[in-house]
């Protein structure tokens, strides 16, 4: 039987130190420890080059594999990856100054400010390092150092900064009074989107076989809560993304799940085109600004780099059956329902056990789980532990159980079967879709022929219910092998 299939895959990732101070956790400490606390934290920001050549970030780019992580000398921020390029197989990393201009270009309410001597300094990279029509930037107004000043002091707008400390701008609130329309808000909406859009045209560019008016749907699975004081989550990320990557003839939806969005979009968007509904659906995942420097208390006690410094995001293009693309298998859904318990194990067991016996296959018939995938040496360091790991420790003890390997080949299951932690930790971003890139590559070479994608989600957070939530979903190779059933 034909299932739709991932036709393509994206990434990207904006290096943005100057917004780390504004992530939620940063802020709140400023707040409560001062002036002292942020020159500590500015102290231990990251350069660009060491952004890129963070090996962690040369994976999720696609120019490492996540496997070359297991000899990969730790800790990665001392041993980089000498020679790295920002440009990687499935996206880029890019510089802060081109965030801003990213920001500034699509922000169509007015809501960044800069002051003339950043704007000028902006403008002049664009034109030198963008091919962007000549009027993009140049026809934007910058403000004055006082009027700057006075939406920062008096009109609640939020200060921006590049090179550590120096203020070059704002973004203004977009109502006196509305809670989600507040300056912090608006920046998160904002990185949001045009992260989003950067994802989106490195698919496009990478896919010349797909053009932007051949997108008919475009799914959001971010973090983000779009919204005013009436319906404060209620928005549509996903279509203001399709206006700005010039994908007239699309439509879309967000899908709001906490970390599981990515693969329940995945599975909808694999229906969706299934059905017939639509023909070539993009996935989109914008970054989560408010999760910056999460974890810096931890990088700040061990003396090392603020890892939570940029932002991340993904496009995944799912189109029919085309006899080549890795298959969405549709009939093997792992789904944790509402009667099926939140503990981990019951977690495992809906998510992950019951779709292979469906399927009358084994775990071991699996080549590779992607799980959540947050890189320990951000976790770690604050006491989080090795997540990905605990992950693999457990699915590991299901195969025992289910008497597939020896305990004494558990370590061997997860290296084999396993992945080291890469991805940023910005939500739903870690939660397996980060590796579908690596995945298609390797089920189109024939170095693999199942994935398993397996997230979970944590729905108390809203604080509506104590239930967890969980759903899987298995790419498998196009070849003929793979039609045994």
């Amino acid at each position: 039987m034909a299932f739709p299939v991932v036709k393509g895959v994206s990434y990207g990732l904006a290096h943005t130190p100057g917004l780390v101070r504004h992530g939620s956790k940063p802020r709140r400490e400023i707040a409560a420890q001062g002036a002292q606390l942020q020159g500590e934290i500015l102290s231990h920001l990251r350069t660009f080059d060491e952004a890129v050549g963070y090996p962690p970030n040369q994976v999720y780019i696609g120019n490492l594999r996540p496997d070359d992580l297991h000899n990969w000398p730790k800790p990665y921020h001392l041993n980089p990856l000498y020679d790295a390029t920002p440009a990687g197989r499935y996206g880029q990393i890019i510089p802060e100054w081109e965030f801003l201009a990213r920001m500034l270009r699509y922000d169509h309410f007015d809501l960044l400010w800069l002051n003339d001597t950043y704007m000028h300094e902006l403008q002049a990279l664009c034109c030198a390092h963008l091919s962007w029509p000549s009027d993009t930037i140049q026809s934007v107004k910058s403000q004055s150092e006082s009027d700057i000043a006075e939406q920062i002091n008096r009109q609640g707008a939020l200060p921006l900064f590049v090179d550590g400390d120096r203020l070059v701008g704002c973004v203004r609130r977009a109502h006196e009074s509305d809670e989600a329309l507040t300056a912090e808000v608006l920046v998160e909406n904002l990185a949001c989107k045009v992260t989003a859009i950067q994802a989106v045209q490195s698919l496009l560019a990478s896919y010349p076989d797909l053009e932007a008016g051949d997108i008919d749907y475009v799914i959001g699975c971010g973090e983000e809560a779009i919204g005013d004081r009436y319906q404060r989550g209620g928005g549509n990320l996903a279509k203001a993304v399709a206006e700005d990557a010039g994908c007239m003839n699309a439509t879309g939806s967000d899908t709001k799940a906490f970390c599981c969005a990515p693969v329940h979009a995945l599975v909808i968007a694999g229906a969706l085109v299934q059905a017939g509904v639509f023909k070539n659906i993009v996935v989109i995942g914008g970054c989560s600004q408010a999760k910056l420097g999460m974890k810096f208390q931890g990088h700040l006690k061990h003396d090392m780099p603020i890892i939570e410094d940029s932002l991340a995001s993904v496009a995944v293009w799912i189109g029919p059956d085309d006899g080549k693309n890795p298959q969405l298998r549709l009939d093997r859904v792992g789904r944790h329902s509402v009667g099926a318990g939140s503990s981990t194990v019951s977690i495992a067991q809906a998510s992950v056990v019951a779709p292979l016996e469906m399927a009358k296959l084994r775990m071991v018939d699996i080549d590779k789980f992607a799980v959540e995938l947050h890189n320990p040496e951000v976790t770690e360091p604050q006491g989080n532990g090795n997540v990905p790991l605990t992950n693999y420790r457990l699915l590991a003890s299901l195969a025992v159980a289910r008497g597939e390997i020896e305990r004494n080949q558990m370590m061997e299951f997860i290296e084999e079967r396993g992945l080291p932690g890469y991805a940023p930790t910005q939500g739903h971003i870690p939660s397996a879709i980060s590796y579908i890139g690596h995945a298609r590559d390797a089920l189109l070479s024939g170095r693999m022929q199942r994935v398993m994608f397996v997230a979970k989600g944590s729905l108390f957070l809203g604080r509506l219910t104590q239930l967890a939530d969980g759903i899987s979903v298995m790419l498998e190779s196009n070849s003929a092998l793979s039609h045994r059933d």
